[in-house]
C-alpha cells in the first residue's frame, strides 16, 4: 500500500508540474497531436518494419561473429596466434569507434572502393555496420562467459578423451551460453534502437519517416509515434531480459546451495 501510494503522489506531482507549466499549451500541439499521430502512423509503421527487418537479419549474423571471435581469443594453439591478433585489434577498434561512425565509414567508404560485385544497397551495408559494431561487443561478452568456466570442466572433458576443440564445443560453449543470456538480451536491445541510425545515411525506416513528415508539417507529434514502435519492443526484452537474470541468479544460488 505504501509502494502504491507513494508512486501515485510521484508520477501525480511529475504529470501535474507538466501540465501545469505555461508551455503546456505548445508542447501539446507540437507534441501530442491526435490527429498529426494517426495521419504519421501509416508512413512510420511501413518504416519501422524495415527496422525489424534490420534486427532480425543482423541479430544472428552478430552471434555468428561473435562466437567465432570469442573461440579464437580464448584458443590456445601457437597456430591461431595470428588470428587472435586479428580478434584482438577487431575488437578494439570496433569498440573504441562509436557506432555511428562505422556507420559512415560502411556505408559511404565501401562503394568509394568502386570493388566488383560488391554492393552499394544501402541496407545491406548498414546491417553490416551494425553487424561489425555489435560484433565486437558480443565477442566480448562470450569471451567472459567462456572464460568464466571453471578450469576443472575443461579438465574433466580432456580426460573422457575430449579434444581441446570438442571440450569447447560439447562442454564449455553451452554452458557459457547459458551464462551469458541476459547481457546478450541487453546488447540486442541496443542493436533495436540503433537501426534508427541507419536513418542518417538515407535508409528510410521509422526515424527518417517521422523526421520527413516533421520537416514537411513543422510537428513534432510523429517523433513520439516512432519512440512509441521502438518502446513496444524494446520493454518486452528488457522485461525478459530481467526475468532471465533473476531465474539465473537462482539457479547459480542453488547450485552453490548444493
Amino acid at each position: 500500500m505504501i509502494a502504491s501510494v507513494s508512486t501515485i503522489v510521484l508520477f501525480g506531482a511529475l504529470v501535474t508540474g507538466i501540465v501545469a507549466s505555461p508551455g503546456w499549451p505548445t508542447v501539446r500541439a507540437d507534441f501530442f497531436d491526435w490527429g498529426d499521430a494517426k495521419a504519421a502512423f501509416p508512413d512510420i509503421a511501413s518504416g519501422f518494419l524495415v527496422n525489424v527487418e534490420m534486427f532480425m537479419v543482423a541479430e544472428p549474423l552478430i552471434l555468428l561473429l561473435a562466437l567465432s571471435v570469442a573461440v579464437v581469443r580464448v584458443g590456445r594453439s601457437p597456430f591461431l596466434f595470428p588470428l587472435r591478433v586479428l580478434a584482438v585489434v577487431y575488437t578494439d577498434f570496433f569498440r573504441g569507434v562509436p557506432t555511428l561512425l562505422v556507420v559512415y565509414l560502411t556505408v559511404f567508404g565501401i562503394p568509394a572502393l568502386e570493388l566488383q560485385g560488391v554492393t552499394n544497397n544501402k541496407i545491406v551495408l548498414g546491417v553490416t555496420a551494425l553487424t561489425l559494431s555489435y560484433g565486437a561487443y558480443v565477442a566480448e561478452v562470450f569471451r567472459a562467459g567462456m572464460e568464466s568456466i571453471h578450469p576443472s570442466q575443461r579438465s574433466a572433458a580432456r580426460s573422457l578423451g575430449l579434444s581441446h576443440g570438442q571440450s569447447l564445443r560439447y562442454v564449455v560453449i553451452p554452458q557459457a551460453v547459458r551464462r551469458v543470456v541476459p547481457p546478450l538480451l541487453n546488447d540486442f536491445v541496443s542493436l533495436q534502437k540503433d537501426t534508427a541510425l541507419l536513418a542518417s545515411v538515407g535508409v528510410v525506416e521509422s526515424l527518417r519517416q517521422a523526421n520527413q513528415i516533421g520537416l514537411t508539417k513543422f510537428v513534432y507529434t510523429p517523433y513520439l509515434v516512432t519512440a512509441a514502435f521502438f518502446l513496444s519492443l524494446t520493454i518486452p526484452l528488457a522485461r525478459l531480459t530481467d526475468w532471465l537474470g533473476r531465474r539465473t541468479t537462482v539457479r547459480q544460488s542453488a547450485q552453490g546451495a548444493t
